[in-house]
């Protein structure tokens, strides 16, 4: 945790949301630092609030500014947390790591049918006597639109 406040408030914040690393009484510029050297070791997530964030917010890999920050913090971020919780943002990775795992699947589908549809509507197995009329191969492109469309609307199912 990076912060600008006093290392008693930072300790106790850290202690609720079970961070171990914390640098406390920070600057922006000393926060930009931290950040960037973070980078070097792998992807960075960065929330905040506050105008003092804005810059660590647009160089993170994902910057997530809660919504009752400023509005410089929010212009600055790629994701806004509505609510002041800082769970939120569990929240906000378990619908991002759902989100990606729909979209391989719907690439999968895609691919597996297209792989196997395309083929069939060029006439590959043509010598032996089966073709692909248009028509066929028009309602079946549209019913793997709709398997994809259904697929991704599981996604919210399983949130509700």
């Amino acid at each position: 945790m990076l912060t600008g406040d006093n290392q008693g408030t930072a300790a106790a914040v850290a202690e609720q949301l079970g961070i171990d690393e914390v640098q406390s009484e920070l600057l922006p510029e000393d926060k930009l630092t931290q950040l960037t050297a973070y980078q070097k070791k792998g992807k960075v997530i960065m929330v905040g609030d506050g105008v003092n964030d804005a810059p660590s917010l647009a160089k993170a890999d994902i910057g997530i500014a809660i919504g009752a920050g400023t509005d410089v913090a929010i212009d600055s971020a790629d994701v806004v947390l509505v609510h002041s919780d800082p769970f939120d943002l569990l929240n906000f990775l378990k619908l991002a790591k759902a989100t990606n795992a729909k979209m391989i699947q719907n690439l999968w589908w895609g691919a597996g049918y297209n792989i196997l549809a395309i083929p069939l509507a060029a006439g590959i197995l043509a010598p032996i006597g089966f073709i692909l009329s248009p028509a066929v191969g028009a309602i079946l492109m549209s019913l793997s639109t709709v398997v994809v469309a259904l697929n991704a609307m599981t996604l919210k199912l399983k949130r509700s």
